[in-house]
């Protein structure tokens, strides 16, 4: 299969969107910490150590989201480097990476959105339990 070193440059749009989207995480992420630390301040004795932890792995996972993302897109640019100088088996290979760790950033970002709707779900079986 012949590839061109415009075949990486079509990702880079992708990758592009695909970090905001995982940058709007993080920052929704901090904001849930944020309001959560303020509500422990608040009130000394309520029991947050789940969402505590839950928000924990959501951060730590969105980090690795945004890490293999950043790798992948750094890996695209060096295919194309290796591409531009006529270096096509180092093109192809390292390109090849950069598919896998993209999919590797998908697969994290997949399991991160799976704890996030679990978390989501004990909030609204919290409140449905307080509002009957």
């Amino acid at each position: 299969m012949d590839i061109e070193i415009s075949t990486p440059a079509l990702l880079f749009p992708a990758i592009s969107l695909l970090l905001l989207a995982y940058t709007n995480r993080f920052l929704t992420t901090g904001q849930l910490i944020r309001s959560l630390s303020r509500q422990a301040r608040e009130v000394k004795n309520q029991e947050l150590s789940g969402q505590i932890e839950n928000l924990k792995q959501r951060l730590e996972l969105t980090k690795w989201m945004q890490f293999f993302g950043v790798v992948s897109m750094l890996m695209c640019t060096v295919s194309m480097f290796a591409f531009f100088l006529e270096f096509y088996t180092v093109g192809k290979n390292v390109f090849g990476l950069s598919l896998l760790t993209m999919c590797l950033s998908l697969l994290i970002s997949l399991w991160e959105v799976y704890i996030s709707s679990n978390a989501l779900n004990l909030e609204l079986k919290d409140l449905y339990e307080k509002c009957t």
